[in-house]
């Protein structure tokens, strides 16, 4: 197939793409990840924490080749996460409150809620991006017949964002997020790797970030080490859902109501202000997921938990991970009608979620009693 033919492709590819529901789609040549040393040393010095699948796939993320190897193209999509309900006072969530104020976790009812980042409030994203992008690689076969490609979400050891940036569709924020002008940095990234080759887009080389410290500033945890350098240890996301362990005492405080994930440093920064909600409904926020009933969520069984979450992208803190960090978010907010859903929790069959349960119960206790010192 000639040049012509072949730049015809890319534009009705994105084209394709956008009919599909992805808001932004660039082609980036399949060479290796410019980010890659720089990964080299983000593991060198321990910033991955747990994550040892990081480690594992080290190697294969160099080069796309390890998923595709025959890749010649990747092509990537962005699909936007935006809800249109969110609030536009991102100021209210950028701080924690000091023990004894903290109260934004107390809504409706009489229930004592927990936050859930925006992305997982709808279906679970890994299915609505495959299902996309399955349909998008089936029409490049209808295009292409011999062509071999790949649907790729970030399961696989792509480094999305260096692709991104190369596929034209933004900066890196002092967040370490991918940034793009019009949609900010509330979209979710997905590949398709092809063995054909594409019109490439140009790099995104600006950066448009500027002298904004609003995102370093704001993260309670202070997980940023220098702009663009997140030690995940420290981070709100890394703690509530990759850390399989107890979460450190020191940094429980700081979590605040988040019961899964964090949006403070997106929430925060000035180009998700205007940011457009949205359209793909099965990313739109559910109800229950918007704001989790923690005594309900500390009282679930196992099966209670899979009924609820299992095609949700909670499933991936598992039950005691989220039971764990729904005791320490009750111990945060500190309402004594937490303390005997707690207690019952003392005796649940996961040492993790035991562990949590008791530092809350002090946790609230503490409050009481400095409560009533200030009342003297």
């Amino acid at each position: 197939m000639d040049s012509s033919n072949h730049s015809s492709l890319a534009e009705r590819l994105k084209t394709e793409a956008r009919r599909l529901g992805f808001e932004l789609v660039g082609i980036a040549y399949a060479a290796p990840a410019d980010g890659f040393d720089q990964l080299q040393d983000w593991l060198a010095r321990g910033f991955a924490g747990e994550m040892a699948y990081m480690h594992r796939q080290n190697e294969a993320r160099r080069h796309p080749k390890s998923i595709l190897p025959d890749v010649k193209s990747v092509v990537m999509v962005g699909l936007n996460y935006n809800p249109s309900t969110i609030s536009r006072e991102p100021a209210a969530s950028a701080g924690v409150a000091p023990i004894g104020k903290f109260k934004s976790a107390l809504a409706v009812g009489s229930r004592l809620n927990g936050k859930v980042a925006r992305y997982a409030r709808g279906a679970d994203y890994h299915d609505v991006l495959r299902e996309k992008l399955d349909r998008l690689l089936a029409w490049v076969r209808d295009e292409i017949p011999e062509a071999n490609g790949r649907g790729v979400v970030d399961t696989a050891p792509l480094l999305e964002r260096d692709f991104g940036r190369r596929a034209g569709m933004g900066w890196f924020g002092k967040n370490t997020m991918l940034i793009n002008k019009r949609l900010g940095s509330y979209f979710l990234l997905g590949a398709l790797l092809l063995d054909t080759e594409l019109e490439l887009d140009a790099p995104f080389t600006p950066n448009h970030c500027g002298t904004c410290t609003a995102c370093l500033d704001a993260c309670p945890t202070h997980a940023f080490v220098a702009p663009g350098q997140l030690d995940s240890r420290r981070c709100i996301s890394y703690l509530t859902i990759e850390l399989r362990g107890p979460i450190p005492e020191e940094l429980r405080p700081a979590l605040g109501d988040w019961a899964f994930g964090c949006d403070i440093c997106q929430e925060v920064c000035p180009w998700n202000r205007k940011a457009p909600a949205d359209s793909e409904a099965r990313l739109q926020p559910r109800p229950e997921l918007e704001a989790l009933d923690l005594i309900e969520v500390l009282g679930m069984s196992d099966e209670d938990f899979r009924r609820r979450f299992r095609h949700t992208a909670l499933w991936r803190s598992k039950r005691r991970g989220l039971l764990r960090n729904a005791a320490i978010v009750l111990g945060n907010i500190g309402d004594r009608s937490a303390i005997p859903p707690l207690e019952k929790a003392i005796s649940d069959p996961e040492p993790l979620v035991r562990e949590a349960a008791q530092w809350a119960i002090e946790a609230i206790a503490r409050r009481a009693d400095l409560s009533s010192v200030r009342s003297l």
